[in-house]
C-alpha cells in the first residue's frame, strides 16, 4: 500500500515537474478537411517569400526608427529567456517580419508564443505539437514537404504558426477568440484564447 502511494506521489512530482519545464497549454490543433483552394493558398503563403533581413523589416527611415524602438523594448524584455544577443536578435525580427507578413500584430504573435512555449525554440508538448509556435506536425505533411524536423527551426515555425493563426482569423471571420481556440484546439473554451490576450496585453504596454 505504502509502494503505490508512493509510486502516485512520484508520478504527480513527475507531471508537475515537467509542466513547470514548459507551462505551455497544451492543447493540440485540429486536422481538419481543408478544401483544395484553401489548402493550395495555405501552401502557397508557406513557401512564397523570404526570410526577415533588413531589407524587408522596413520602407523608409521613420519606420526604421519606429522599428527600432520597439525592437529594443522587445528585447530588453527577452534578455533573461534568451541571453545571446545574437539569437535574441534574429528571433525578434523574424518574429516581426512573419506576423506583418500574416496580417498579424507582432505582440500578438509574442504573446502567444509566451503562452505555448516560453520561447523554447525545442518545446514538444504532451500533443506533440513543436516548436516556438507550437505547431501540429500534420501541417507539414498538409500544406508543406513533410519534414517534421523543420518544426524546430524558428523561422520555419513562425512561418507556419503565423500562417495557420491567420487562417483561422478567417475561418472564424474575424473573431479572435474563436480563432485562438482553434490554433490551441480548445475552441470555445475561455482558458487559453484569454492566457494569450492577457500576454498579448502585457507586451503591448512594454513596448508602447
Amino acid at each position: 500500500m505504502a509502494i503505490k502511494k508512493y509510486r502516485s506521489v512520484l508520478v504527480l512530482f513527475i507531471i508537475l515537474f515537467l509542466f513547470k519545464l514548459n507551462p505551455a497549454f497544451a492543447g493540440a490543433q485540429k486536422e481538419e478537411e481543408l478544401t483544395h483552394a484553401v489548402r493550395n493558398a495555405l501552401a502557397k503563403a508557406i513557401s512564397d517569400g523570404g526570410y526577415a533581413n533588413i531589407e524587408n523589416l522596413y520602407n523608409n527611415a521613420e519606420e526604421k526608427q519606429t522599428f527600432e524602438k520597439w525592437k529594443y523594448k522587445v528585447s530588453l524584455r527577452l534578455y533573461k529567456r534568451i541571453p545571446n544577443d545574437l539569437l535574441r536578435d534574429d528571433l525578434i525580427n523574424n518574429i516581426y517580419y512573419e506576423a506583418k507578413r500574416a496580417s498579424l500584430e507582432p505582440e500578438l504573435v509574442l504573446g502567444l508564443i509566451q503562452v505555448e512555449s516560453g520561447f523554447k525554440k525545442y518545446a514538444v508538448s504532451i500533443a506533440n505539437a513543436r516548436g516556438l509556435m507550437q505547431v501540429m506536425p500534420f501541417w507539414t505533411r498538409t500544406i508543406g514537404n513533410g519534414d517534421v524536423s523543420a518544426l524546430f527551426n524558428a523561422q520555419v515555425n513562425l512561418r507556419y504558426g503565423c500562417t495557420i493563426l491567420n487562417h483561422y482569423i478567417v475561418r472564424e471571420s474575424g473573431n479572435l477568440y474563436l480563432a485562438l481556440g482553434r490554433y490551441n484546439g480548445s475552441r470555445g473554451q475561455p482558458q487559453y484564447p484569454n492566457a494569450v490576450r492577457a500576454a498579448w496585453d502585457t507586451w503591448k504596454k512594454t513596448v508602447y
